[in-house]
């Protein structure tokens, strides 16, 4: 008798994988406390995510669509194409889970040549116990916009898979912003990739601030020549919580430029582990690129591991990276000590000024004081 072949469906398959890859994240060791191997992805009971889009009126009279994945199938064939070809699901445990899982995805296309001058802000709703949001943005050529990300959980969340695609066409200028304050009983694992075309400039900023496990990586490749990205953040383990960080920005195409840089700070016994790395493959001629990390221990149980890296293949390029670990400057502390400040808040105050070149990339000012605010929380 003829054996019949099983067919499985794209969903099937990425829920087979997601229970065989490797779990993200160090492995367990004198700091890192959590084995994310341990997490039984059969036993996540699924919940829903519902993302809440706020465009700007002067953006909604200039044609810029958001709308679910469904919609954009119907109506926008060649945006919704453009799911899957920056976030390869087949490679990573969580984005895997979240392909099997997302429902109501969200896609956002910005028209040609068109400026939106206000962010335009998806707010995620996630219920249940396991959330999978997944947002696409598409700017097409000539555009220039700012996408900002946020979370909004209901009791009972405990685990977040979030996938952001972010696809730059030509000379398109797109800075995506994610801020993720989370409670602490809430772990997250993320992908958020985006791909830029010839003269298209991509700009990331990231704060990692709440979840008490939180594994992400953040990536851009320049695909065109003449391609600009830019990679900024921050986090700031406090507590118990865990952090672990991965960046790259990929140069597969000559004459393009890159930028890296975080700050990170960790008190009480927050452990966190970063890892950024720039590459220049063989053929890519003329890049530009650098990576600056920077990290500031403010308590004796506190850990940050910083791995910057660098891949070079081709001769002709410039290509920089740097990284810190220490703790306050007591000479500094000192100085502001003469100066009549009560050293609780020197250290304060220095804490917080070592974050400010990683704030000011952020866009608006109520966002820079939201995260200000945010982080003198943590510092006490």
């Amino acid at each position: 008798m003829a054996q019949l072949s099983v067919v499985r469906s794209p969903r099937d398959e990425a829920l087979v994988l997601a229970r065989s890859l490797p779990a993200p994240g160090p492995a367990p060791g004198r700091y890192w406390k959590i084995d994310v191997n341990k997490i039984d992805v059969d036993a996540i009971r699924v919940g829903t995510a519902e993302a809440k889009v706020e465009i700007p009126k002067e953006a909604a009279t200039h044609g810029v669509v958001a709308c679910d994945l469904a919609t954009a199938a119907r109506e926008h064939a060649r945006v919704a194409s453009c799911e899957g070809t920056v976030v390869d699901w087949h490679t990573s445990k969580f984005a895997a889970l979240n392909a099997a899982h997302r429902e109501n995805g969200t896609c956002i296309v910005i028209p040609r040549e068109t400026t939106v001058n206000e962010p335009i802000v998806v707010r995620w709703k996630l219920q249940g116990e396991a959330a999978f949001p997944y947002t696409l943005v598409v700017a097409c050529p000539g555009s220039k916009a700012t996408v900002v990300v946020r979370f909004e959980r209901s009791d009972g969340l405990a685990l977040v898979s979030d996938v952001i695609e972010s696809i730059v066409t030509e000379n398109a200028q797109l800075e995506c912003v994610v801020v993720q304050d989370l409670a602490e009983d809430v772990r997250i694992f993320a992908s958020r990739r985006g791909a830029v075309e010839r003269g298209g400039e991509l700009h990331w900023a990231i704060a990692e601030l709440g979840a008490g496990l939180s594994i992400s990586d953040v990536r851009s490749t320049t695909v065109g020549e003449g391609a600009s990205a830019s990679i900024s953040g921050l986090f700031f383990p406090s507590g118990t919580q865990h952090v672990s960080l991965e960046s790259e920005v990929d140069h597969p195409a000559p004459q393009t430029r890159s930028e890296t840089l975080f700050k990170s700070a960790a008190i009480g016994n927050g452990q966190a582990h970063f890892v950024g790395n720039i590459r220049i493959r063989p053929s890519s001629h003329g890049v530009d690129a650098t990576l600056r990390d920077d990290a500031l221990l403010l308590s004796k149980g506190a850990h940050i591991d910083s791995i910057p890296a660098l891949e070079i293949g081709a001769n002709d390029v410039r290509a920089y990276h740097g990284a810190t670990i220490g703790a306050l400057d007591d000479d500094v502390l000192f100085y502001a000590m003469t100066r009549g400040i009560a050293r609780a808040e020197a250290e304060r105050m220095i804490a917080l000024g070592f974050f400010e070149p990683a704030i000011v990339r952020f866009p608006t000012e109520g966002l820079r004081y939201e995260l200000r605010s945010k982080l003198a929380e943590k510092i006490g």
